[in-house]
C-alpha cells in the first residue's frame, strides 16, 4: 500500500485541507503545460517522517540541493499520507500544485493522474539523466503507466529512487523467553503463535482500519500464487477470480487466524501507528509489514529484534518505492528534475540505505550497519528471483477502502469468507478499466 501503505501525521486536519484544496481548484485550470516560475523556489512535498529513512535521505539532498543552486531556496511542505491519497487530483488541478511531490504508486494512484492528464510525463528526463540505467525492471514497473493507467510499461510518470517490501518483523526477547526459533515454515509459524496464545499472548499486531490487515490476507494468498496470477489480478493479463484457491485459503486462514486468537478482534479499529507501537511495546512478537518500519524499529525498540520472511511463500507484498511525480502544473520543473536527480545521487542513496531504506542506486560497499546490510541483501534476493507482487489494493480505484471495509468484517466476524470474497469481486469487476 502506499495504497493506504502508512500513516502520517497531517500538519493541518483534514477537514481544514480539504476546504482548502476545494477553494484553491475553483481557481485552477487544467494544470496545462506548468505555471511561470520564479526559478528561486522549489516546492517540495512528501509525507515521510523526518526521523525515517526516506525523511532522513530527502533532508540531505534539500541541503544538497541548495549548495549546488546558490540562490534557490527550497519551500518544503510536509503532508499526511491519507491528505495527499484523498486530495491529490483537486490540488493538482489547481495553481496551488508544487514543483515536486512524493506520491503513491499504483493504477489506483499515480496511474489515475497519470491518465487525468495531470503528471509530466518524464520520459525524456529519465533516459537523459540515466535513471532508468539504475533502476532495475522490477523497480521500475511502478513508476511507467500506460494510456489507460495501468502500470509496468508506457511513459515514464514518477520515480522510484528506493524500493521496499513486506516481512516479519519478531521480538527476539519474547521468542526466548517461550524457547521459540524464528519459523522455517507455515507449521512452524502457526506452532510459535499457538505457545504464544497459550501464555495469553495475542502473537500478531494488526491493524483493521488501514493497510496491515490486508496485506496478511494478500500474503497468505500469495503464499498459494504464481507471478501469472500477479500479473492477472495487478496487470490484468488474464482472469481474476476471487473464488480460486488462493483467495479462498486467504480469507479462510484468516478468519480461522481470529478466532483462535492470533489476531487480536478489537484490531479492527486499529491503525497501522497502533500495531507499530504494539510490536514497539514488547508485548505484541510478530507484525508483519513493510520496510518503511525498519528504521524507526532500530531507532526506538528496546527490546532485541530481527526479520524474517514469510515461510513457505515464494512471493511478498513489495514493489518500488513511492514515487517523485512532477505536476502537470509544476511551475519549476527544471529545478524538479535538478532536485529528483540529487535523491539519486550516491551520497544520498548511501545516507538511505545505512538508516534501514532500500536505495536503487547505492554502493553496497558503503552500507555499513549490519541490520541493514541484511536487509538489503534480502531485497536483492527478491528482486532476483521476481517474487515482489505489489500491494492488494494497487489494482482499481477505491479498492482500499473496499478492502479495509470488508477485511475489518472479517476480524469481527461479521462476515464469513465467501461473502467477503463475493464483495471484493464485484468492487474489482467494476473498478477495472475496459479493455
Amino acid at each position: 500500500m502506499r495504497t493506504g501503505r502508512r500513516n502520517r501525521t497531517a500538519l493541518a486536519g483534514a477537514a481544514l485541507a480539504v476546504v482548502a484544496l476545494l477553494s484553491t481548484s475553483a481557481c485552477g485550470g487544467s494544470g496545462g503545460g506548468g505555471g511561470s516560475g520564479d526559478g528561486k523556489t522549489l516546492t517540495l512535498w512528501h509525507y515521510e517522517s523526518p526521523d525515517s529513512a526516506m525523511g532522513t535521505a530527502w533532508n540531505e539532498a534539500i541541503k544538497e540541493f541548495e549548495a549546488s543552486h546558490p540562490g534557490v531556496k527550497v519551500k518544503f511542505e510536509e503532508k499526511g499520507f491519507e491528505q495527499i491519497q484523498k486530495t491529490a487530483s483537486m490540488v493538482l488541478n489547481s495553481h496551488d500544485a508544487p514543483d515536486v511531490m512524493e506520491y503513491n504508486k499504483g493504477n489506483a494512484t499515480a496511474g489515475l493522474l497519470a491518465k487525468q492528464g495531470l503528471l509530466t510525463d518524464l520520459s525524456s528526463q529519465v533516459t537523459s539523466h540515466g535513471w532508468d540505467k539504475e533502476i532495475s525492471p522490477s523497480v521500475a514497473a511502478v513508476g511507467r503507466y500506460d494510456a489507460k493507467g495501468v502500470m509496468g510499461s508506457g511513459n515514464w510518470y514518477g520515480v522510484p529512487n528506493y524500493a521496499e517490501f513486506t516481512l516479519a518483523y519478531y521480538n527476539k526477547d519474547l521468542f526466548a523467553k517461550y524457547h521459540l526459533a524464528p519459523p522455517k515454515t507455515l507449521a512452524e509459524l502457526t506452532a510459535d503463535m499457538d505457545v504464544f496464545v497459550a501464555h495469553g499472548i495475542t502473537p500478531l499486531a494488526n491493524a483493521g482500519a488501514e493497510y496491515i490487515a490486508q496485506q496478511y490476507l494478500y500474503q497468505l494468498a500469495l503464499s498459494k500464487a504464481d507471478r501469472s496470477w500477479v500479473d492477472a489480478y495487478q496487470l490484468y493479463k488474464g482472469k481474476t477470480d476471487f473464488h480460486d484457491a488462493a483467495w479462498t485459503y486467504a480469507a479462510q486462514t484468516f478468519a480461522d487466524w481470529v478466532k483462535k486468537g492470533y489476531f487480536g478482534k478489537t484490531s479492527s479499529g486499529l491503525k497501522a501507528e497502533d500495531a507499530g507501537t504494539a510490536f514497539l511495546s514488547g508485548k505484541t512478537p510478530i507484525l508483519f509489514s513493510g520496510t518503511w518500519w525498519f528504521g524507526r524499529f532500530e531507532s526506538e525498540a528496546k527490546f532485541d529484534w530481527g526479520t524474517f520472511r514469510w515461510p513457505d511463500s515464494n512471493l511478498t507484498p513489495g514493489s518500488g518505492g513511492n514515487l517523485w511525480v512532477v505536476p502537470k502544473g509544476a511551475k519549476n520543473k527544471q529545478l524538479a528534475y535538478d532536485f529528483i536527480d540529487i535523491t539519486m545521487k550516491k551520497q544520498v542513496q548511501n545516507i538511505l540505505g545505512n538508516k534501514g531504506g532500500v536505495p536503487v542506486a547505492a554502493d553496497p560497499a558503503a552500507i555499513t550497519d549490519p541490520k541493514a546490510k541484511d536487509l538489503n541483501s534480502t531485497f536483492a534476493d527478491l528482486s532476483r528471483s521476481d517474487a515482489l507482487a505489489f500491494y492488494p489494493d494497487w489494482p482499481v480505484p477505491g479498492f482500499y477502502d473496499v478492502l479495509v471495509s470488508e477485511t475489518q468484517k472479517l476480524i469481527t466476524s461479521s462476515e464469513d469468507p465467501n461473502a467477503y470474497l463475493s464483495h471484493l469481486q464485484k468492487a474489482y469487476d467494476e473498478g477495472k478499466p475496459a479493455s
